[in-house]
């Protein structure tokens, strides 16, 4: 068993416990946790999962019956309308923003935070949610029903849960990249659980080389390595 360099062995310990769980959603808040403790110092999943508990009682709590579009909306309602949550778009590069834990005490962070939040209370609330990996914008995907036709609806958590069509989720990839894109089906894929916490590890990693942090860089590719290797094994 390898030891880490450069990471908290707390964190990088915490990582690699929760691996064998990730594909669960209870495992994906706490591996997001398990990344956070590299700062904190403690991991703060257990206070986190209260948070987010909290959250889905109060959606239920208002919502008198089981209809998924009630669900939804009832949701929205607290989630971006009483509780605010939304994009730190003054402090952007601030790692906080890709800290769970603080995310959930401040309500702002970055789309792929936030898209944490939103899978969990929605998936407790019996939706079916996915992460969408897209380039330069994480988003949210819930799959809806019709007429017996099933659909998927995209959500952009970071601006106050925007919906989004399907040209206006392509459209929101090429504002945020700044290129022109051609609409491809795979920018907009489901992303695993471990592919989540990947890009978050990804995303860490240039906002501590931006800042010019290389300990902590090398921090974030040393945890980046354990769930690539975790993988592979």
């Amino acid at each position: 068993m390898s030891s880490p360099a450069y990471c908290r062995p707390l964190a990088y310990d915490a990582l690699r416990r929760e691996l064998p769980l990730l594909s669960t959603r209870r495992g994906l808040v706490r591996a997001a946790c398990a990344v956070a403790s590299h700062e904190a110092g403690e991991s703060e999943a257990a206070l986190a999962l209260k948070s987010l508990d909290a959250m889905v009682e109060a959606v239920r709590s208002r919502t008198p019956s089981e209809s998924p579009d009630a669900l939804l909306a009832h949701m929205h309602d607290v989630m971006f309308d009483l509780l605010e949550f939304g994009g730190n778009k003054d402090d952007y590069y601030n790692p906080s923003n890709s800290y769970l834990p603080v995310v959930l005490a401040t309500r702002r962070g970055i789309p792929i935070t936030l898209a944490i939040v939103y899978k969990y209370v929605a998936a407790e609330l019996g939706l079916t949610v996915h992460g969408v990996n897209s380039p330069g914008h994480f988003l949210v995907a819930v799959e809806t029903e019709e007429a017996h036709q099933r659909s998927l609806m995209f959500v952009d958590p970071f601006y106050g849960g925007t919906l989004l069509s399907l040209p206006e989720a392509f459209d929101r990839i090429a504002q945020t990249t700044g290129t022109h894109i051609e609409p491809d089906p795979q920018l907009l894929a489901p992303a695993s659980h471990r592919t989540w916490i990947a890009r978050l590890l990804m995303n860490l990693t240039a906002i501590f080389a931006r800042a010019g942090r290389e300990k902590d860089l090398y921090a974030m590719q040393e945890l980046l390595d354990l769930v690539e290797q975790e993988h592979v094994v």
